[in-house]
């Protein structure tokens, strides 16, 4: 029996011995890649915009760093990257972390990179074309260029600490740095080449299905789902994908905008929460898409398509408002350059204490809108600001709409205001904005706070890639989260909630690791996230005053705070109510105001 058990034992070391040497052994990288020029080297960084190497600006040295967000050895590198990241950037050495799963997008890249304090540049090999040009075969593998010929002149691993299987207490050579230093001080790099150990890189694959994939089967209900609630007419989306010729029209487009994960439009990463209004395609859906592009977009059987979608034939979302405010003349757009904020108040002033369920900001040429927050003055204080937030618009968003039961506080005498932020066109235009409101019905039992972290000591400094604050205040009740919102301008690069309980427990809330001026949505929370008295909120945000930055006014400037996109605000929204609160409020349907028979009770 002894004997039997030893020899299974042996058995099972030799098969798992065998296993280990295929996946994990370390491969030499051969020599034939050293010397070639990586000019013309592109990627996408984690805004999914096509970047080049020459984006990064001039340095002495490259330092290319191929990782993913799941190798064992490629995560125990990264706090070392980082300190070299410091200790190098000085001297002009610029580090770039390239990311090349296909199982990842730029959201994750981000996020991995945010989670690890990574304060260089991220960027995603789509295609893995940067891969194979520099014969990268595992991760972690470090990729060297010269700064003035863009050639490699090293390529292996960051040292030779972290093996398969084990660790060395000490490091026997420090690669990466040794080669570094022999190209900062002009000399050719002694050690070109070095075997790297870590996770063999997985090429990417062609998606495929083992049926044909047709717009009418596959296609046509991902569309449906994610897709057409933007984009169909009288939206503010560029164009329809309601019909099959929609779809086809932009068919390539299509498939490149869903497998980056800018489409459709959601930041939100997929290890934090989980929130109603979330659009995101999994990675089948996305791969169905891509699929049929790449097989030539085949209409297939009609018979076979799901229900076509039924629009409101209202232009507001919210269905036709009991209340619409509109601006008392147009505002004009000139053809071209930048236009600051723009403040406009409508009337007339609310007349009594009103309830409201549903709020829509609606532009009336939404083509020059990128973006409308809307307030109110306070009647007693005559004064509006972020504590006086309602809501906002930003395409992709949704409108604010509250369960039953619930309802947003108008005051009496309360003006609305509203911060517009318009864009040019290419041509001289004009818009007028709406706002339209949806009466509170039946009983209302509690009404809306928020929390502001609104933090305003900024002073970025020129070219501070992960410029940090942060912000926190305690609930001082039990509450029931209903949403959360981040504004920042053009140097927003992410915003974390955190809740700290008060049995010590920390949860993250919300991560928005890739933020996008562009996209500022709102995340609704599901039913009965529930936050009990003294916790903590907290928000912690970066921003990127860089020149990799590809919306940075410029990287030359100390970036105040300021209302304006070229200056800097962080605004982390917190929107809850209160558990204890029992109103129980009648209101009257046709004004949004209390019922008079309740006030005479009262």
């Amino acid at each position: 029996m002894k004997r039997s058990l030893w020899i299974v034992l042996a058995a099972a070391t030799l098969v798992a011995g065998s296993q280990a040497i295929l996946l994990d052994s370390a491969v030499a990288n051969t020599p034939d890649k050293i010397g070639v020029e990586a000019k013309d080297l592109s990627f996408k960084d984690i805004r999914s915009l096509n970047r080049s190497l020459s984006d990064l600006g001039e340095a002495k040295a490259y330092a290319l760093v191929f990782l993913n967000t799941d190798c064992p050895i490629a995560q125990r590198y990264l706090p070392r990257l980082e300190e070299m990241n410091k200790k190098y950037a000085a001297a002009g050495v610029q580090f770039v972390a390239v990311y090349n799963s296909q199982s990842e997008m730029p959201r994750d890249i981000a996020a991995h990179g945010l989670d690890a304090g990574l304060t260089f540049p991220l960027v995603w090999d789509e295609g893995q074309k940067c891969t194979q040009a520099l014969g990268v075969e595992r991760v972690p593998t470090a990729v060297l260029l010269d700064g003035a010929t863009k050639k490699v002149v090293y390529l292996g691993r960051i040292d030779d600490q972290y093996r398969p299987g084990g660790v060395q207490p000490n490091i026997g050579r420090s690669d990466l740095t040794e080669a570094i230093d022999e190209v900062l001080a002009g000399k050719p790099v002694s050690v070109a080449t070095t075997p790297v150990d870590g996770c063999k890189v997985t090429a990417w694959q062609t998606p495929k299905f083992d049926h044909k994939v047709t717009y009418h089967e596959h296609v046509e209900a991902i569309l449906q789902k994610a897709c057409q609630n933007c984009h169909h007419e009288g939206t503010a989306a560029p164009f329809g994908l309601v019909s099959f010729e929609e779809a086809q029209d932009h068919g390539e487009m299509l498939a490149e905008v869903v497998r980056d994960g800018r489409m459709p439009p959601w930041y939100a990463h997929k290890e934090h929460g989980s929130f109603q209004n979330d659009p995101s395609l999994s990675r089948e859906e996305r791969e169905l898409i891509e699929a049929w592009v790449l097989t030539g977009m085949e209409k297939g059987d009609p018979s076979k398509a799901p229900a076509p979608l039924e629009f409101e034939k209202t232009e507001w979302r919210i269905g036709e408002p009991d209340l619409v405010l509109t601006m008392a003349k147009p505002q004009k757009v000139q053809a071209e350059g930048f236009i600051p904020y723009r403040y406009v108040f409508l009337q007339p002033p609310f007349e009594d204490d009103t309830y409201v369920e549903s709020i829509e900001i609606l532009p009336h040429n939404r083509a020059v809108v990128h973006h409308c927050n809307a307030f109110y003055v306070d009647p007693v204080s005559k004064k509006a600001g972020t504590n006086t937030f309602i809501t906002g618009y930003v395409p992709g968003g949704v409108p604010f709409t509250m369960p039953p039961g619930m309802a947003q506080k108008m005051p009496k005498g309360a003006v609305i205001g509203l911060q517009v932020h318009l864009v040019t066109t290419g041509k001289e235009e004009e818009v007028k904005i709406s706002i339209g409101f949806k009466y509170a019905k039946g009983i209302v039992n509690k009404t809306t706070h928020f929390i502001l972290l609104d933090p305003r000591d900024i002073k970025i400094p020129p070219g501070d890639a992960f410029y940090k604050m942060e912000q926190s205040r305690k609930v001082p009740k039990d509450a029931t989260l209903l949403g959360l919102f981040t504004h920042m301008h053009l140097r927003g690069r992410d915003m974390t909630f955190l809740a700290h309980y008060p049995d010590g427990k920390k949860e993250t809330l919300l991560q928005i690791p890739n933020y996008n001026f562009e996209w500022q949505i709102g995340y609704v929370c599901p039913p009965e996230k529930k936050i009990p008295a003294g916790t903590e909120l907290q928000a912690i945000a970066h921003f990127d005053n860089s020149k990799f930055n590809p919306y940075n006014p410029d990287p030359n400037y100390t970036v105040p705070y300021g209302d304006q996109s070229y200056d800097e605000m962080f605004n982390g929204f917190i929107f809850y109510v209160h558990d204890e609160d029992q109103l129980n409020l009648k209101i009257d349907p046709k004004t949004g105001h209390v019922a008079k028979d309740e006030l005479s009770a009262k």
